[in-house]
């Protein structure tokens, strides 16, 4: 098949088993990092430049405007080029690099916020409000507002349907939480189809989603930091648990995946992968765990998988590596799943 469009390439991502045979379950990654921006944002990116433009709000040739840690940012690029519209990204020093200079390369006018920070913080809240103030200030600019936006959510219904068609039952989720948009719309997607499936969501450890004290962390693309508020796109009525992993666990497990596997992932999927693995030991889920690979490797290689910068960090920790030696290769009885914990929301 020929496509016209880079967009058309968008979805229909493969998934790779890995199996936990002492739990008699499979941890099914769908491969996100496959969309031709590298991650699972370019479908919401689009989707909400779509509804922007059938609304009337949005006109081609106009501007549209975004606060993104990066992801998100790519995938805005990619549909502006589609559409004939400039694409203005405010960016802080959390971003991968790489990232930034794939926005650049896309013809992204890249706007930095000023204010001194620390490493591990991430300085959302000032770029939300320089985004909203460009956007005032350019004649028919749009500030698209991942957090509130509710085609944020929306843009995540073809996951749903081809993760069905691929795997038929699905019996848990997990995925990381970051605007809430990912995990609102696959949770409710997979819930209408089995209103049994578990839903876990995954924030850093310092995140604030789930009413826990606010603390710098590394992690890119997740979570929401102390300071900002949840987005309004978030909704917890889905989510049956909220966990939350630290930095270590996060990004050890991706290195731990790129070694065992070959397959290279971003920090915030080894997060998921490490909560969705404790999970499946523990027994709060079982049979066939969805999980995604929100983005790749490939654009933290000087971070995550450089061992210098995490030892300056003090990121490092080879017990995460034997945790998951054991969870993957231990030979014990299976149990059944226990009563699923209440979500706890402060």
């Amino acid at each position: 098949m020929v496509l016209n469009q880079v967009s058309d390439l968008i979805g229909k991502t493969p998934i790779l088993g890995l199996s936990v045979p002492a739990r008699q379950t499979r941890l099914l990654l769908k491969i996100e990092k496959n969309n031709p921006g590298g991650s699972i944002k370019d479908r919401m990116a689009r989707n909400m430049v779509v509804a922007a433009l059938k609304s009337g709000k949005l006109e081609r040739g106009g501007v549209i405007v975004e606060s993104s840690s990066g992801n998100t940012g790519i995938g805005l690029a990619l549909a502006a080029v589609e559409f004939g519209l400039r694409f203005i990204a405010v960016v802080d020093h959390h971003a991968a690099p790489d990232k930034i200079a794939v926005m650049r390369a896309l013809g992204a006018d890249i706007r930095y916020v000023e204010g001194d920070y620390r490493e591990d913080e991430v300085a959302v809240v000032e770029r939300q409000r320089m985004a909203a103030e460009i956007a005032h200030q350019i004649p028919g600019a749009v500030f698209m507002n991942q957090s509130d936006n509710v085609a944020n959510a929306g843009g995540y219904a073809d996951f749903v349907r081809e993760a069905i068609a691929q795997v038929g039952h699905i019996d848990a989720y997990v995925g990381c939480v970051g605007t809430g948009g990912s995990m609102t719309g696959i949770a409710h997607g997979l819930k209408l189809h089995n209103a049994d499936t578990i839903t876990i969501a995954v924030e850093p450890d310092g995140s604030i989603v789930f009413g826990q004290p606010g603390h710098p962390y590394y992690q890119s693309g997740t979570g929401t930091p102390a300071g900002d508020t949840v987005g309004l796109v978030l909704d917890y009525s889905c989510i049956d648990l909220g966990q939350q992993v630290s930095d270590s666990q996060a990004f050890e497990t991706a290195r731990y995946i790129a070694r065992k596997t070959g397959l290279l992932v971003g920090g915030s999927t080894g997060g998921v992968i490490y909560k969705a693995l404790e999970s499946i030991h523990s027994g709060i889920i079982g049979g066939n765990v969805l999980a995604t690979v929100a983005d790749g490797g490939e654009k933290y290689l000087h971070t995550v998988f450089n061992e210098a910068w995490l030892n300056d960090r003090n990121l490092l920790d080879p017990l995460v590596w034997s945790q998951l030696d054991e969870w993957l290769d231990e030979a014990c009885s299976s149990e059944a799943p226990r009563e699923l914990p209440r979500l706890h929301v402060a």
